[in-house]
């Protein structure tokens, strides 16, 4: 078989991967909805599931409550991106920014929920702070927890999901293309008299959005249907939407699972609905953004993002050490009364206890995530050189830059109900594979997004000399863009590694409950269990993304530095 049948075999299976199990789920689901499920012997098609769904208490509640979170912590994030990007743009600051808001984004949701639960519970972190510094000797009873209208589900969501922003927008911005003509434009604006911020707002952001668009979208339709960040965080009484329907699709009682089918189609709706509002949001935000564009006002908006980037900067930072010494606090604590913000006794009980229990966990999730993450850098590498020597290069490109969202914007729990059916029909057998194949669908797009940037910047002349020289495209291939693509390729596998450890619903779903990770048992265990234990999973779930991310920043600087590879060298042998 020809390189070049790989690469075109390597284009198909992409696309078929975003695209077969998505579509397939989504009909799995639908077909329940409306009556049909043969394994229940149900074979005619019936309104009844949509009529049950919409007579049952509180429905309305559940999909306002889903689609108010999504619309507001996507808000939030997007805001606090705008605002850092137009105070730091082209500073040294926003290099720092990136790098410290880095590590956030490999952290997983359900680690994130666990945090700030600690952070925000009444006897946590925030609460012994306050209270030390007001002197109260008990905790207040009053908590943002679980609160009826899910603003901490907002500000977990708001924590995670601006770090992605942030890194889509420096992606984008970083092109040399685009990052050459911006740059000219901002120099120009200035020049005219505009003050940075408002040059940013009138100039760079005015072209940024376009290309933004999608990953905005991506992140809106995530947070109307995110499970674990409000099964920890939210209302119980009623749930979100999506925490709805997955103890509905969990029920003793297998006709609920009707019910079930209805309200993941109902949550189609709501996810359509809420980027809906964003769309018209945005255009009335052109508007009037038109009429500020030619207002000639120098320093519109400078006042409000100064100030806001200074606050953002100062609660994140604050916010991150609070849920980081807090978890780190519990996971050693033994006796730790309130208010004192230290534990009285340490001990390294819970994690003895934690990690014999999380020892098959950590090897599913390690297998899981080295596997789906290697097949996806693979897929995406090959995807990349076939575009690269693609006559249609432009064409594909377009079109793989926008199917890239549909497995992100697609509700996870309106499609992988429906592929387990499936899976039950087909493979029913089968563990591993399917549970791997459900978190390619999600791990790809992320792979994709972190290598084509830099793949796509690959200077031709590499290629060109290496031609001359008389090497074959798979010689080029595997012998000099790969090797020049080293770190990269390693951050895609860190990257796709902690997006794979994160997985929640995927791993649940797909495997029925028989392979346990590190993320199922901390959202299990957080529930109700120990607080010191649940410290220790999710202490966890943030430590493996992490050592896989130090991988891959330390693995380059030492393999292609000779002079960090000699030092080593002479430490082993003083002798030498």
């Amino acid at each position: 078989m020809g390189f070049t049948t790989v690469l075109s075999l390597a284009r198909y299976l992409f696309y078929i991967i975003l695209l077969v199990p998505v579509a397939v789920g989504v009909v799995g689901v639908m077909l329940p909805a409306v009556g049909f499920f043969p394994a229940l012997e149900q074979h005619s098609l019936s309104s009844e599931p949509i009529t049950r769904l919409l007579a049952y208490p509180g429905i309305a509640k559940m999909a306002g409550l889903s689609l108010f979170t999504a619309l507001l912590a996507t808000l939030i994030a997007f805001i606090g991106t705008v605002a850092l990007l137009a105070q730091f743009y082209q500073r040294k600051w926003l290099g720092l920014i990136q790098h410290g808001l880095s590590p956030v984004l490999a952290i997983p949701h359900a680690a994130a929920a666990i945090a700030v639960a600690f952070l925000l519970a009444p006897s946590g972190g925030a609460a012994r702070v306050s209270a030390a510094v007001t002197s109260t000797a008990l905790p207040d009873t009053d908590s943002l927890m679980y609160d009826s209208f899910g603003l901490v589900i907002v500000l977990a969501l708001a924590i995670k999901e601006l770090p992605f922003m942030l890194l889509m927008a420096l992606g984008i911005l970083s092109q040399p293309s685009v990052k050459q003509r911006l740059e000219g434009q901002m120099r120009v604006a200035q020049s005219l008299g505009y003050c940075h911020q408002t040059s940013f707002l009138k100039i760079v952001f005015a072209q940024l959005y376009r290309q933004l668009r999608l990953p905005i979208l991506a992140v809106l339709a995530y947070a109307s249907a995110s499970v674990e960040i409000p099964l920890i965080l939210g209302p119980q009484n009623p749930p979100t939407l999506a925490v709805a329907i997955v103890q509905w699709f969990n029920y003793t009682d297998l006709s609920m699972r009707f019910q079930a089918s209805a309200a993941a189609i109902l949550q189609v709706l709501v996810t359509l609905a809420a980027v809906t509002v964003w769309l018209i949001g945005e255009k009335i935000w052109q508007w009037r953004f038109c009429q500020q564009l030619a207002s000639g006002n120098r320093r519109w908006g400078s006042v409000f993002v100064k100030l806001l980037a200074g606050i953002l900067l100062v609660c994140f930072t604050l916010a991150t050490i609070l849920l980081v010494l807090s978890m780190v606090g519990y996971s050693v604590a033994g006796y730790w009364p309130f208010p004192d913000l230290a534990p009285v006794q340490l001990t390294l009980l819970h994690w003895r206890s934690a990690l014999q229990a999380l020892s098959q966990p950590i090897s599913n999730t390690l297998i899981m995530g080295f596997v789906s993450t290697s097949i996806a850098v693979i897929l995406v590498l090959l995807f990349l050189e076939n575009e690269q020597q693609s006559d249609i290069k432009r064409a594909s490109t377009s079109l793989a830059d926008k199917l890239l969202f549909i497995p992100l914007m697609v509700p996870g729990v309106a499609f992988l109900y429906g592929l387990v059916w499936v899976r039950q029909w087909l493979f029913a057998d089968a563990l591993w594979v399917p549970v791997i194949l459900a978190h390619l669908i999600y791990v790809i797009p992320y792979v994709f997004l972190s290598l084509a940037v830099a793949y796509r910047q690959l200077d031709v002349r590499y290629v060109h000399v290496a031609s001359s020289l008389g090497k074959s495209p798979c010689q080029i291939f595997l012998s000099v863009k790969l090797p020049i693509l080293f770190a990269p390729i390693m951050v895609a596998l860190a990257l796709g590694a902690a997006i794979s450890f994160g997985q929640y619903l995927p791993t649940l779903l797909v495997s029925g409950g028989r392979l346990a990770t590190v993320t199922t048992e901390a959202v299990a265990i957080a529930s109700g269990a120990s607080r010191r234990l649940t410290a220790v999973y999710a202490l966890m779930q943030m430590l493996l993304p992490l050592l896989g991310f130090v991988l891959a920043w330390w693995l380059p600087t030492f393999l292609f530095n000779p002079a960090k590879r000699a030092n080593a060298s002479a430490k082993r042998n003083p002798a030498c």
